[in-house]
Formats: structure tokens, sequence, C-alpha cells
């Protein structure tokens, strides 16, 4: 189903129950955050906020905050239909007769639907501002959370041009208000706009810039897909895929760019490459940390096009679960196909939201022969954006790589520490604020498949048990202690039947955490666990995805994932607490993002005027 535009999406939520409108007066400074972050967090719906302070454009929100809404928004009944429609598309048979190519028909139509169709204008350029009438003050632009350096753009579908080649490219970058008429352009080193504004420095001109608030859905999602960099499949070309028809583009006003006519704003500007970059920052990021201050272009907007009656189009990011678990869903299942055709072995894979994208990847494997899950696991370092992937979990093919529990108790299991992990270094994202460098750190491999004779250093050979089973028996046998040692700066400790220590810890001084994992590995307690998992003092360690998400973000795997003995075997231990300058560790530690209480208290008294639910409270 292809949307025309953001309104009528809207139109079939508002009619199917899941989008409603608040009608009073809301702030657009961490009042409409908090709000939003409770619905996405309770599966609640989308809001469309009518009256919002000091702006006169409504503001919409939450609209892909469920897996239902987001598979919805794409045109399939569920995310997992969009695996089956890549597949369909890959797999064209070049042979079989007529019969065989007329079966390409239907996947040869769809792939029309790729190159964008142009048009003369559209509703997007139905109202101009121009010179001094631009002024970004009167967006309803969210400041998100409290530490935040100012309003920021949290949903811009960001448009450049290849100086050289005039390849397009949209993708999507935070944007901080600078004043009415800059904004901070959040282009990572890695990111193809910063490639574009490279290239445009060295011919000496400037580089055009139109970012687009709102567009179908398709258009949304695609600006966040890691698309592989294969000529002529740019974001517009999947969008047009996804909604079965081509997307409809114009010229923007001031600028050289195709920008999309159906969306609901668009500014348009430049970035000059030999100007000085600005300090952008704080935000409230998708790590669920803050990222700190750093230097960045300034984009100027020269004109601002938009409909009669435009919606600003809005999400938030920060602890997880957020909207953006869904997003990345929807990359998985469509470039699982792709994925399979460099590693036919993948027979599925998952990043769970506690791993916030990259910090870690479940892959579940058909596995021929030892070392099998290896060389899966570095074929995928070797996949685009895969790179930055910190920890990879290798599990046998029969195991939902979507059921967070039992992975990690197929780990406890079968993977023994020393034996089965596996330590390298790569490229990390730059929003990484635990990485050895900026952008650079370690990664760990966990083997959690069955072993194979070789694999657990059996003189047999697999070749000796074909038709047999063959394969290692679990011998690690869990069991959570009720007495555990105290040591300096616990403030919570336990342990889960099935293998793992968690402990909230309040370091204090340098080389503390390494004390405390040496001294609980030699406690009695350590016989039935394989990890131990050290957090900071603010981790609640009866939620289990409170734990994994402090660890996943606060280590780098090469210097924080240690080795020990016990009693009973071997331990992993993982220093998931804050490093210190004393450790070497030269960067700025960022803070976990908590909203004020005095916001949480003011939400709470309003809950029944903005006409909520309770039960999403």
């Amino acid at each position: 189903m292809a949307f025309p535009d953001l309104r009528t999406f809207m139109r079939l939520l508002e009619d199917r129950g899941e989008l409603v409108r608040v009608s009073v007066p809301v702030d657009r400074e961490l009042e409409i955050t908090e709000i939003a972050d409770r619905l996405v967090k309770a599966g609640g719906p989308a809001v469309l906020f009518e009256n919002v302070k000091g702006s006169p454009f409504p503001l919409v929100i939450g609209m892909m905050g469920t897996r239902e809404r987001t598979a919805l928004s794409l045109g399939v009944s569920d995310l997992d239909d969009l695996a089956a429609k890549v597949r369909a598309l890959i797999d064209l048979k070049g042979s079989g007769g007529i019969g065989g190519m007329l079966g390409n028909v239907t996947k040869l139509r769809d792939a029309a639907n790729l190159p964008p169709r142009r048009v003369k204008t559209g509703p997007v350029q139905e109202v101009v501002w121009r010179g001094d009438e631009v002024d970004l003050s009167k967006l309803p632009v969210l400041k998100c959370w409290p530490q935040d350096g100012g309003p920021f753009v949290t949903l811009p579908l960001v448009i450049t041009k290849d100086p050289e080649t005039g390849e397009r490219n949209m993708g999507m970058y935070r944007m901080q208000i600078m004043s009415r008429n800059t904004t901070g352009m959040h282009w990572q080193r890695h990111k193809t706009g910063t490639r574009h504004l490279e290239k445009a420095r060295k011919l000496g001109q400037r580089l055009e810039v139109a970012v687009a608030l709102g567009g179908d859905p398709a258009l949304i999602y695609a600006a966040t897909a890691p698309l592989p960099p294969i000529p002529g499949l740019d974001e517009f070309a999947l969008a047009g895929y996804l909604r079965g028809q081509r997307y409809p583009v114009t010229k923007g006003i001031t600028v050289d760019l195709d920008v999309p006519a159906n969306a609901e704003f668009i500014l348009e500007g430049y970035i000059d490459p030999q100007e000085d970059w600005v300090m952008e920052g704080p935000f409230g990021d998708h790590t669920g940390f803050y990222t700190l201050p750093d230097l960045y272009p300034l984009f100027h907007v020269t004109a601002i096009t938009m409909r009669r009656e435009p919606v600003y189009p809005a999400t938030i990011v920060g602890r997880p679960p957020m909207e953006d678990a869904y997003l990345i869903e929807a990359s998985e299942r469509l470039f699982l196909p792709a994925a399979q055709l460099i590693l036919p072995e993948i027979v599925d894979y998952h990043m769970p939201p506690a791993g916030v994208a990259h910090n870690l990847v479940v892959v579940a494997v058909d596995k021929k022969y030892p070392g099998h899950a290896y060389k899966v696991a570095n074929g995928l370092f070797g996949l685009g954006q895969m790179m930055f992937a910190k920890v990879i979990v290798v599990v046998d093919k029969d195991l939902p790589v979507n059921n967070f529990e039992a992975v990690w108790r197929e780990v406890a299991a079968r993977a023994m520490p020393g034996r089965d992990t596996l330590i390298t270094r790569g490229p990390s994202d730059v929003l990484d604020h635990s990485s050895r460098g900026w952008g650079y750190g370690g990664k760990l491999i966990l083997d959690a498949t069955t072993k194979l004779p070789e694999e657990v250093g059996s003189a047999l050979s697999s070749r000796d048990h074909q038709g047999t089973d063959g394969t290692e028996a679990v011998t690690f046998l869990p069991h959570a202690s009720r007495e555990l040692p105290d040591f300096e700066g616990v403030k919570a400790q336990r342990q889960t039947d099935d293998g793992y220590w968690l402990v909230a810890f309040h370091k204090t001084r340098p080389g503390q955490a390494r004390e405390l994992a040496e001294a609980f590995a030699a406690h009695p307690a350590s016989a039935g666990v394989r990890h131990l998992l050290i957090c900071d003092e603010l981790t609640d360690v009866h939620d289990i995805q409170d734990v994994w998400w402090t660890i996943l973000n606060n280590i780098d795997a090469e210097r924080d994932v240690w080795t020990l003995p016990t009693s009973a075997g071997m331990l992993l231990a993982w220093d998931g607490a804050r490093k210190l300058p004393e450790e070497g560790f030269v960067r700025e530690w960022p803070p976990k993002i908590e909203m004020e209480q005095q916001v949480k208290n003011r939400v709470e008294a309003l809950w029944h005027v903005y006409g909520l639910a309770d039960s999403l409270r």
C-alpha cells in the first residue's frame, strides 16, 4: 500500500485508533519528550500535538512507535515480509523457458518502481519563505533532554549530491538549531554527506543541501536504511520499491536538488566547506547516553518551502526501547536476503534494542564445520555498516535470535570463556563513547554454537562422526548462590539461575573494577556462573535489559572483557563501569540520559488533561 503523503498515513492511524490528538498547549522543551517516551515504552499510539507553544504548526510523533505500525507504514502485514519481498526480487530467473521468464514479470515491474518520477511542482512548494522570512524558531523543534545543547531537528531527510558524479544521497542526521537561519549538520566521518562536502571543498565550491521534513513513511524509513553502494540505488529508489510506486520528486526552489514533492517542509540552503565548523551538542542520543559537544559543519538555510497547513514530524531517541528500534528491525529484515547472498549459512540475525543497533548482533547459522561461527562473524564485520558491530553472538540455526533470554542462556551453556570467545579490533560507531579511540575499538565474538570435536580439543575428527551426533554435551550446570561477597563500591548484586552475576558498582578509583572481578572470581560463589557483569551504580540489577544496555554501551571488548579462573572453570568478566583518566581513558565520560523530575511530575499531573489513557502512564 502506497501512502501519497504523511497525512494520509496519519489518517489511517487515527481511523485504527493508533493516533490520538492532544489539543491543550504543550511545551516543545522536554514536555513532549516525556509524553512520547512514556507512550513508546508502553506500546501506545502516535500523537498529534495540535497546540505547541510558540509555533503555529502542529507536531506529530511516534508514527512508527510499534512493530505493527512500522510494518503498516512500509506496506506489509509483518516486518518479516520485507525479507520475502526482497528475496523474490533477487531471485530473478534467467532460464526455464518462457514459463521461467514470465515468472519474472512481476519482479521486473517492482524493479521499475525504483527510479523517482519527476513532477513540475508539488504541495511542499505551496508556501515559500526566502531571505529574512526564514525563521527556524517558528517550527516546533524539540529540545528533547535536559542537557541537550538546544533544540534539534530529529527526523530530517538530508539530501545532497556528489559534486563530481551527480549521484544523490539522502540520510538522517540530527540538526541543532543555531540561529533563525542556521543549524549544525551532524555528518560523521563515515557518512556520505561528509564525502560530498570534502569533494566540494577540493573543488572550491559550496555544497547545496535540502532537508525534507515529512514525505510518506517509506521515504522516512529509507533515509535511515544502510544502503549498499550500488549505482542507481538510492533512498528515493528504495522508497519507490517499498511503496510500489515511483517516488514523486521536484526541483528545489533555490537549489539544484531533487526534493520529495509530497513532504511537509523543505529547508533549502548550503554548507560552505571553507567556513569554520561550529560546536554542536550535547545531545541525548539513541545510545541512551549524551553525545558530548564536538565540531560539525554549519548549514545555512536560505529558503523554507512548505504546504499550506503543514505538520512537523518528529521523533525522540534515548534509552531503549524507542521508535528507532523498529526502524532498525525493518532494516534487519530488508537486508537479510542480501547478507545471505554473501554468507548463505546465515539463517537469521537480530540486533536487540538493548544493543542500540551495532553494540550487539545475534546471528543463527547452519553450522557445517569447525570454526564456522568465526567465519560468519568475521564475514559480518566486513559487510557495510556491520563493520561497527561491537559484540557478535553466534548460535545454532534452530535458536530464535529475537528471544533475548534464550540467547544468553545458550551463551552461558555453550560458550566457554576463553575457548569460545575471540577478541579483535576494527571500526566503531563514532557515537561509541567507550571505545579505545574515536571510531576505533575492540570487538568480541561469542561462539554459542554446539561444538564439534576439533573445537573442544578432542583428538577425534568431525569426519569420524558422520551419520552420528558427535557433538559436545553441555556440562556446565549453572546455579545461583545466596551468599554473595561484599566489595568496596558494590551497591547491589544478584546471581541468575542461568549463569550470570550482575553487579551495580560505584567506581571511585582506577583499577577498582578489575580488583572486584578478581576477588569475585576467587570466591566460592563464582562456581555456578560464567559471566560477571559489572555495571555502574545507576543500573537496576533486577532488569536484565538495563544491565545489558549498560554493559554493551560501556565496554571496549579488548580493554574491558577479561577471562579469569574460578574454582569451577573460567569466568568472563565484563567491566561496564565508568572509565577514568588515570586508567588511560582520555575522553570525557558521558552521563546517561535522565529526564528532570519536575518535568516527570508535571506530565504525571497533566496526563488526564492530555486525554491519554491511564494505562499508558
